[in-house]
């Protein structure tokens, strides 16, 4: 996931030359709150990222800044090879002693932030960026408006589509919006595994729309809001035109189910982007792409 917090935390520490500690879990066998790669960033007054939280977090903060409190004169004296400070890990149980139940058990790396690590952080970030799932919504009504909100706090690449301009307005800074006349033209240019969520002002609209995604043939996801009589009028549609049994296969309506009733926007954005983040955690588990696996290749650390 993508941590903007960190590299916000990041430029202050190299604006005002603070240091920081990114810690960083290296290993984690059976049951642990974060798994392997889960970042955090520790200065000595402010924290971004996490590893998990409970007493984990706070006692791996409390070693950060002790680190940091023992200053140039401790860890940030040169390291055996010569190539830059010391790194320390910590193998830790995560049972009773530790204040959790989980079980499990983690390795954890103190390194400090050096320019290097800095570099590796912010070409992370941006590779972290660029991986993003695509996900394009259509209609900025209540609860297209709803479900941008929650979007926006998830891991995706958002772009926000309407053909009415006066709804373009008071969305999430970090979701692109497009106003068009003809909002089918951003499935026309949307990427290859994206996902399209379709909940205009307008039937007609939304069929031509979900038409136009399902065509496509590689949709990650296609998503129109509605009951399961508008479904069966869109289905009759689409087998006239030319469309297949197997496409509609890949049609979710309703979006966030329907084992629930409540058609408040707030709910049903909420259902609608767990079925987003449950569809593209298994996608990625069918590819067996890791976001960033080889981005840390060359960074080089030594262990004191």
């Amino acid at each position: 996931m993508v941590d903007l917090e960190i590299g916000k935390l990041l430029a202050t520490i190299e604006a005002d030359g603070r240091q920081g500690i990114l810690v960083e879990i290296t290993a984690a066998l059976g049951s642990t709150p974060r798994g392997v790669d889960a970042l955090m960033l520790v200065t000595s007054d402010a924290v971004a990222g996490t590893i998990g939280g409970g007493h984990l977090e706070f006692h791996a903060i409390d070693v950060a800044r002790s680190m940091i409190a023992e200053g140039k004169e401790g860890w940030l004296s040169e390291g055996r090879d010569g190539a830059g400070p010391v790194s320390q890990t910590m193998d830790l149980p995560l049972g009773p002693t530790m204040g959790q139940c989980c079980g499990g058990h983690v390795t954890l790396r103190f390194e400090p932030v050096t320019a290097r690590l800095a570099a590796w952080l912010g070409d992370r970030e941006a590779k972290l960026l660029d991986d993003r799932p695509p996900v394009l919504v259509f209609g900025l009504g209540h609860t297209g408006r709803a479900l941008a909100s929650m979007l926006s706090l998830l891991p995706f690449a958002v772009t926000l589509v309407d053909d009415r301009a006066e709804m373009l307005a008071g969305l999430p800074d970090n979701c692109r919006v497009r106003h068009l006349e003809d909002p089918a033209d951003a499935i026309a240019d949307a990427p290859a595994g994206a996902a399209y969520i379709i909940l205009t002002h307008s039937h007609a609209l939304d069929y031509r729309l979900t038409e136009a995604a399902l065509e496509r043939r590689d949709a990650a996801y296609v998503g129109m809001i509605g009951s399961k009589t508008k479904r069966k009028r869109f289905e009759s549609q689409f087998l006239r035109n030319s469309g297949t049994l197997a496409m509609l296969g890949e049609l979710t309506c309703p979006i966030g189910g329907a084992d629930v009733d409540d058609k408040r926007p707030e709910i049903i954005a909420s259902l609608t982007a767990a079925e987003l983040v449950r569809c593209f955690a298994q996608r990625a588990a069918r590819l067996q792409r890791p976001a960033w696996a080889s981005a840390k290749a060359g960074i080089a650390t030594t262990t004191g």
